[in-house]
């Protein structure tokens, strides 16, 4: 019992870190890691988007817009690593791309995870950059070094990564995720939406009642 108290407490911490740590995305900053402009017809999830589950009977879809470089959302990735274990049969959690203004790496990152995902590895390198953040978050410097080697641990194949890191499509990819945030209204990351609606939890619990009750519902 007191395993899970405590585990929960660390839960709510990291949420209200993510909540606290928000960033308001700006697109005529001069830092802006991706030149993107919303969308005509945005929309919270296409047929091309990384679904993290794919239950055989999906009752909810939970959208998340994230920044791998954003502390924000490497301290949300726990809580949502939780919920996917818990509902994993039951909804559908999909990741999309929303690098921010003002991190040297957050686009570089995404590309390597679709770069990653061009050989059926998403997944793999999405766990790897959150679980890794603390190592290359916030540096001023390229990480595309430290990236390569995440793809080597990987097993993938190098020359097709390569190639696939620096094609225009893989960066443009990355583009269409952020164009469809910016028309849904987006602002920062993490940004949440339950079946097409953002939502703004608070905490854990929030996100999970969240769930619960749209799961409830006839």
């Amino acid at each position: 019992m007191k395993k899970h108290l405590y585990i929960a407490a660390v839960l709510v911490a990291l949420f209200a870190a993510a909540l606290g740590s928000f960033l308001l995305f700006r697109p005529d900053s001069p830092s802006g890691a991706v030149n993107a402009a919303p969308v005509a017809e945005a929309q919270p999830v296409r047929g091309t988007s990384h679904r993290l589950t794919r239950p055989e009977s999906s009752e909810l879809t939970v959208v998340e817009f994230l920044d791998f470089e954003c502390e924000a959302c490497g301290a949300a990735y726990p809580v949502v690593e939780k919920l996917r274990e818990e509902y994993q049969d039951r909804v559908t959690f999909v990741a999309r791309y929303f690098p921010m203004p003002g991190h040297r790496n957050g686009e570089l990152a995404a590309r390597t995870a679709e770069a990653a995902a061009q050989q059926g590895k998403f997944e793999q390198m999405y766990s790897k950059l959150f679980t890794t953040q603390a190592q290359w978050g916030e540096a001023q410097e390229s990480k595309e070094t430290v990236f390569r080697g995440f793809a080597e641990q990987l097993g993938l194949d190098m020359a097709k990564f390569n190639a696939a890191l620096n094609d225009p499509a893989t960066a443009e990819r990355v583009r269409a995720d952020q164009r469809d945030g910016l028309g849904l209204g987006v602002q920062g990351t993490p940004t949440f939406f339950i079946d097409g609606e953002k939502v703004t939890p608070g905490s854990p619990q929030e996100l999970t009642a969240l769930i619960e009750n749209r799961l409830s519902r006839p």
